[in-house]
């Protein structure tokens, strides 16, 4: 054989055998004396009869584009296990995308076991007891200068409601700069 068979020459131009014996029999194809298909001719010969516009172009594979965020998160996560880091605009790699989410997995694992154990509780549970505590420590500071200023003021011989009118004074002036410290959990 001399040329290619149809089967061969449809891989080689990318459509069907069918639509390879349909070219064959409106003779838009160059054959050699043995039967077999001359391919540079029978391109050459389909690219001068073929219709543009009836040609299938192949289809662009739909790729979505990935948000920032998911490939700054990707470099985060590489950077925290002291992995290789694409550079900026670089583009990551499937093996790096990959490792990162084997990591993100594991790490989340870890918080659920953690969980689990009664190791770690949520932020609004910690910022509910944080808040609970400091207004129980608030309250105790607030009612101190009513119980121990009459003590105080036997001991330095002093009118009693002067010192907790004193004592109040001064450790309202405490708690508001108390108030201005904020805890961050972030």
């Amino acid at each position: 054989m001399q040329g290619m068979s149809e089967r061969e020459y449809a891989a080689h131009v990318g459509l069907s055998r069918g639509a390879i014996q349909k070219a064959k029999a409106a003779e838009r194809l160059v054959l050699y004396p043995d039967g077999s298909i001359n391919a540079a001719a029978s391109d050459a010969r389909r690219a001068e009869t073929t219709d543009p516009s009836k040609t299938r172009k192949p289809a662009a594979p739909k790729l979505k584009p990935v948000p920032e965020a998911a490939v700054a998160a990707v470099g985060d996560t590489l950077r925290e296990q002291g992995l290789a880091v694409p550079a900026v605009g670089g583009g990551t790699t499937f093996l790096q995308a990959k490792t990162a989410n084997e990591v993100l997995k594991a790490q989340e694992r870890r918080i659920r076991l953690q969980k689990l154990k009664g190791e770690l509780i949520e932020r609004a549970r910690a910022l509910a007891l944080v808040f609970r505590l400091a207004r129980e420590e608030r309250d105790a500071w607030v009612n101190w200068p009513a119980r121990s200023s009459a003590l105080m003021a036997a001991d330095l011989g002093v009118e009693p409601a002067a010192m907790q009118k004193v004592l109040e004074k001064h450790v309202r002036a405490h708690l508001d700069e108390l108030a201005e410290v904020r805890p961050d959990f972030r």
